[in-house]
């Protein structure tokens, strides 16, 4: 070892030593000799997975130069110093937090929970901060050292990639956001609305009559994305903006997504477009609820029923014949095995029993080609046009034209349709009243929108769709679902196979009285399982 090697390993040491940071010293010798092998030439690369001195040792030297605001230093001792650096030089100058010190948990294996305690200053305005992370140290692929494993969660737990931290001035005043009769709703009473309310206060915080404060947020890196806000050095005055939502329904939604992993709902008044309820229980926070795209399986099936009846294919009560497999060109369709085939069913019976050959056998018929279902969708269900404004990002489902085996696929809710919760909602409520109302959050007085809009459907297919909605609650495969329920109610189940996942996406979309929802839980299983208890406990509170 060369002796400025030696020396900048010595001063290593010596910041892990007086750093002060709670996780201990190592032993120097150990520490100089481990790369020195004398005369016998360079050490072996080491290989396997890091000790836990190695963990111990990797983990201070990290927070030891983190705690100094060394951020070249810090960087150097995790496995991407590159992108480490930036996000590590911003915590200290953008971010403006000084007086850091970190407590290290016990570590489990290779990764070490901390504790991070901290003062924000900016522009006089000082505020403590305190926060708990975790790391994972690994070994370097090339050297062989023990490395932090690089992720922006492990400044923040909150951080993505390419996010940083910055305290400033907010980007826009802060909002008081109100339901329908005035009920405030915070991000601490309803959780999954965090990234809506930010989303809001974003786009309507300088309409809404506040000012700006001082926040330390997150800065993400998607220019749709809304600051994350962490901490509050100086209060502004926020504006009050008046929402759509039902604190009532919004509260029944936050708690039925609680129940499964993964899932979104959505609830809308049909005779308005009014969105009630959003709500999301996902590890990302992202907001599936209104920007998913994914295939919504059998729930697809209404759009496919309005085809079939508004270009004179069949009805209601016509004939949709249900045999066990089905081909369209080349591509064999099947049904549920426990599903037995019946050769006489009426588009109801096979609607209600969510019969895919039914739908697969009339795809071909005349007048019907490869654009009339992305035509009923279009202009019918006001779907995939881009055109849709809510008030926050959203995503108005893609219904596209399709030629061989995703023309069938396309009719049974796979292939290559995508939709999320809002648009099935929006289905729903069209299918019910046969209006189109664009679901939307925020009055589009406030800003000027205009909202989409599209011819809806004949009242006599309204009619039909509305019916079979409700005998599938009643008597199909909604049933145990929706048992329980009172009042006029309707739904639709539907399963939906991703490629590499054994178990299907649960959805299910269903009415009660003037309310709609849907729902979505990935890898859920069928329909009934896991989104119907969703949108049962959505509905049973909109009533």
């Amino acid at each position: 070892m060369g002796k400025g090697a030696k020396a900048a390993v010595i001063g290593s040491v010596f910041a892990v030593m007086v750093g002060g940071a709670g996780y201990g010293a190592y032993n120097i010798v150990s520490a100089l000799s481990g790369g020195d092998t004398g005369a016998s030439g360079p050490a072996p690369v080491k290989t396997g997975p890091p000790s836990g001195s190695e963990v111990r040792q990797a983990s201070g030297r990290f927070f030891a130069a983190w705690e100094k605001g060394q951020a070249a230093s810090a960087a150097s001792y995790t496995n991407n110093d590159a992108a480490a650096e930036p996000l590590l030089t911003a915590y200290a100058q953008d971010a403006h937090i000084q007086d850091v010190r970190i407590t290290p948990g016990t570590a489990s294996g290779a990764t070490v929970p901390f504790t991070v305690k901290a003062t924000v200053v900016y522009e006089g305005k000082t505020e403590p901060l305190t926060y708990k992370s975790r790391l994972t140290v690994v070994r370097g692929l090339t050297t062989g050292r023990a490395l932090v494993d690089w992720q922006p969660s492990v400044v923040h737990p909150e951080l993505g990639r390419d996010d940083t931290l910055v305290t400033a001035e907010s980007s826009a005043p802060p909002i008081e956001a109100v339901d329908r009769d005035g009920t405030v709703l915070t991000k601490e009473k309803y959780p999954s609305l965090g990234p809506v309310l930010d989303a809001l206060r974003a786009k309507y915080g300088d309409k809404a009559g506040g000012t700006p404060g001082i926040e330390l947020v997150i800065r993400h890196a998607a220019e749709e994305s809304a600051d994350t806000p962490l901490l509050t050095l100086s209060e502004g005055k926020p504006g009050k903006l008046r929402t759509t939502l039902s604190a009532g329904v919004q509260a029944a939604a936050e708690k039925a997504v609680k129940k499964y992993g993964e899932s979104s709902v959505v609830a809308v008044q049909p005779s308005t477009g009014q969105v009630l309820a959003v709500a999301n229980n996902r590890a990302d926070g992202f907001n599936a609820a209104f920007e998913g795209r994914v295939a919504p399986g059998s729930t697809m099936k209404i759009i496919t029923s309005a085809m079939l009846i508004d270009n004179g294919v069949t009805s209601m009560n016509g004939p949709a014949p249900c045999p066990s497999t089905a081909t369209w060109q080349s591509q064999t369709f099947h049904n549920l095995t426990t599903m037995e085939p019946n050769e006489s069913a009426t588009l109801a019976n096979s609607f209600l029993r969510s019969c895919n050959t039914a739908f697969v056998k009339l795809i071909d018929e005349k007048p019907l080609t490869d654009a009339s279902l992305t035509t009923e969708a279009q202009e019918r269900f006001g779907l995939g046009r881009d055109d849709w404004k809510t008030g926050v990002v959203s995503f108005d489902g893609s219904v596209p034209a399709s030629t061989g085996p995703d023309r069938a696929a396309n009719a049974i809710g796979q292939g290559q349709v995508q939709m999320n919760p809002l648009n099935m909602a929006s289905v729903t409520a069209t299918a019910i009243t046969g209006a189109f109302h664009q679901p939307y959050l925020v009055p589009p007085e406030l800003d000027g929108r205009q909202l989409a809009t599209a011819e809806g459907l004949p009242a006599s297919t309204a009619a039909q769709l509305k019916q079979m909605m409700r005998l599938t609650a009643t008597q199909g495969t909604a049933r145990e679902a929706m048992s329980g329920l009172s009042g006029d109610i309707g739904a639709k189940t539907g399963s939906a196979e991703v490629d590499g996942n054994a178990t299907s996406d649960s959805w299910f979309t269903g009415f009660r009285g003037d309310v709609a929802a849907a729902a979505m839980v990935q890898k859920g299983g069928h329909g009934g399982d896991a989104a119907g208890p969703i949108v049962a406990d959505v509905l049973r509170a909109g009533g």
